[in-house]
């Protein structure tokens, strides 16, 4: 079984031009509750072990500030950190304690394409729990790369992460079970595709998709179940433009899975997923899913 240095995704960190109006979505509609205030950052959290999945800090519009991961160890930390010095990433802040609140030693980085990395270890968790209808953790983050295979050669050589399947358009990359961590899409520019919240399950999806709904906010895109990952999927726009996914049911894998590219990852005509009864991706959400940038450091 392969052993990864970097073991979950953890957190995102989103820049927005209305931090009032986010929290409160993110709050009231989505099923995060507040973790903790620092500065001018809301920290959120869902009902699993992490102690926050989602920042939010002021800023003139959206954007991707960071992405962060946690490390199976403080050697993998270090092991990691020296690895991306000797690839060429910029050294954003040295490794060092975590000035968040979940604390830990960390170091940040900016990869290839310009997205910022940060890499923790030793942070803290709380109790978890299973809440229906509300977000357990983040499933994954999905990046626009302007030449995915440059990127997805990062992810794999220098931080070790598997590739499990291709699509004509995206790359689908792995660091534990889940069949995926890191989704890579081939776009136009490089940023932001959207952020996958883990739901309880398929019901859930459901019913936290109903809610958001109620609250005035359409489902872009869903609900279906993708390929890749065999997941259940509602896509929605959040109040800042930014693409966010109510998802359940990852495929869990481990290195007996069999690898399939794009010549296997192919629908009839008119299908994009599995069931085949979602109305297409809405005008909306395939513009928001190109327009959040990574955030200048």
């Amino acid at each position: 079984m392969s052993e990864f240095s970097v073991a979950a995704l953890r957190s995102v960190e989103l820049s927005t031009p209305d931090i009032g109006r986010s929290v409160d979505f993110y709050t009231r509609v989505w099923g995060l509750e507040i973790a903790a205030r620092q500065d001018d950052k809301v920290f959120l959290a869902g009902t699993g072990s992490d102690l926050f999945v989602l920042e939010l800090k002021p800023g003139r519009e959206a954007e991707l500030r960071k992405i962060t991961f946690r490390t199976r160890s403080s050697e993998a930390l270090h092991y990691l950190a020296a690895r991306l010095m000797a690839a060429g990433c910029s050294l954003r802040r040295p490794l060092g304690p975590a000035d968040g609140p979940a604390g830990g030693e960390r170091f940040v980085v900016g990869e290839p394409q310009g997205c910022t990395l940060e890499f923790v270890h030793g942070d803290l968790t709380k109790p978890a729990s299973v809440t229906a209808n509300r977000p357990v953790r983040l499933a994954h983050v999905n990046i626009n790369s302007a030449d995915i295979e440059v990127l997805s050669t990062f992810y794999q050589q220098v931080l070790g992460l598997a590739l499990t399947d291709r699509s004509k358009m995206m790359a689908f990359l792995r660091c534990n079970d889940d069949h995926h961590s890191v989704v890579l899409a081939e776009a136009s520019k490089n940023g932001l595709n959207h952020i996958a919240f883990l739901m309880p399950d398929l019901e859930s999806v459901m019913r936290g998709s109903g809610q958001v709904k109620d609250a005035g906010y359409p489902i872009g895109w869903g609900v279906g179940r993708h390929g890749p990952g065999d997941n259940v999927f509602a896509y929605f726009v959040d109040p800042t433009g930014v693409v966010i996914e109510y998802t359940a049911e990852v495929l869990q894998v481990d290195d007996s899975y069999r690898f399939r590219g794009p010549d296997e990852w192919i629908w009839p005509p008119g299908r994009t997923d599995h069931w085949g009864i979602a109305a297409p991706k809405s005008e909306e959400c395939k513009q928001a899913q190109l327009a959040i940038v990574f955030a200048p450091f």
